[in-house]
């Protein structure tokens, strides 16, 4: 008989993540709140008041909630979160300073739909490919059609907001489910390949984005210009040495664009070194893993999926951060997950987690 004991070491994991994360908020923002609101700790108390308080919230309901509930309203949860998606071109929608139309405003609250749609997704797909036709993955018409379809669907929402990281992450994410789930790989083949050529159409037609793949080629032949962030990431992660600055001691921070944000890892590794760097690298590579390890566990096919689909999504996306910031991949706007400033990101992958934890008390 299993039993109902939570699993530990990815607890003690995100527990460990998310108060780096809050700590290296409070480093990268210090000067920025206090020359913006009067106020060193200003972007630490809105990160605790509307991310953590909120994400404590959807954690124990994640954890204490039965799994079936989440199986049973997946579909509604995802029109929600697609109806939240369109809702960002009507005057609610709020840019933050941007091109980019990717929040909802309501008086002084803000979210960004794209985050929730990470959860919701997962749920909907890990839903539908367990259902009682579970072997749908495998035919055409009941399955890869409409497969194509919803991710289609989301991805035009996504790539009308300009939010094209979020495209790459949530259909890895998506992509991986299906294959678990059974999937021909003649599907997932051709799943992949309309990825890239609507890739690779989406940069030839939008300048913005050629722009960024050149950089990314010859990122060096232009560092004050289009190159600059890449070129101030790569030198703020190599001056951060074996041990780092120390704790609040970053200088880049002072220049660096997106600092608590798209690129907080450069400010890790300056602080805390490559010793610090690859520690966090490795709490990430073993809540993926564990992640993964569970759903082969699991006998249930809804909790396996979406233990899959939650850890592709993780992995993916601190990926792209970290590859973005040193070169390996182009520079996207991706924040890491549990540490970047941002409420809703915070609050979606605390709630993943109570998922997670409530699924392996059945592993």
């Amino acid at each position: 008989m299993r039993g109902r004991q939570i699993d530990y070491p990815i607890l003690i994991t995100v527990f460990l993540l998310t108060v780096f994360g809050l700590m290296m908020l409070a480093s990268a923002s210090s000067d920025l709140g206090k020359t913006k609101f009067d106020n060193s700790y200003y972007y630490l108390q809105h990160q605790i008041y509307y991310g953590l308080s909120l994400g404590i919230v959807g954690f124990f309901a994640g954890l204490y909630l039965p799994l079936r509930w989440y199986k049973k309203f997946s579909t509604f949860a995802l029109l929600l979160s697609v109806m939240s998606l369109i809702i960002v071109f009507t005057p609610l929608g709020y840019s933050a300073g941007t091109a980019a139309e990717r929040w909802i405003a309501v008086g002084p609250v803000t979210f960004q739909p794209s985050e929730i749609l990470k959860l919701t997704f997962v749920f909907y797909l890990a839903a539908w490919l367990s259902g009682a036709k579970s072997r749908r993955a495998e035919d055409l018409i009941q399955g890869f059609m409409p497969f194509l379809a919803i991710c289609g669907i989301i991805t035009l929402l996504l790539v009308l907001e300009k939010s094209m990281s979020s495209v790459i992450i949530i259909m890895s994410g998506a992509l991986v489910i299906y294959f678990a789930s059974g999937a021909k790989w003649r599907y997932i083949l051709t799943t992949i390949l309309l990825g890239i050529v609507a890739l690779a159409l989406l940069v030839a037609v939008t300048e913005y984005r050629s722009d960024r793949i050149k950089t990314f080629l010859n990122g060096a032949s232009d560092s004050s210009g289009s190159g600059y962030q890449v070129s101030i990431s790569q030198r703020t992660v190599g001056a951060g040495g074996i041990w780092g600055t120390g704790y609040g001691k970053s200088i880049a921070k002072r220049y660096l664009p997106e600092r608590i944000g798209d690129s907080i890892f450069p400010i890790i590794a300056e602080e805390f070194g490559f010793v610090g760097s690859i520690t966090i690298v490795g709490l990430f590579f073993f809540l993926v893993f564990r992640s993964y390890q569970l759903s082969r566990k699991v006998s249930d096919r809804f909790s396996k999926l979406t233990l899959i689909g939650f850890g592709t999504i993780i992995g993916v996306q601190v990926f792209l951060h970290i590859g973005s910031n040193t070169g390996l991949t182009p520079l996207t706007g991706v924040p890491l997950p549990f540490i970047s400033y941002g409420g809703t990101a915070l609050a979606t992958f605390l709630t993943m987690s109570g998922v997670m934890l409530n699924i392996s008390k059945d592993a």
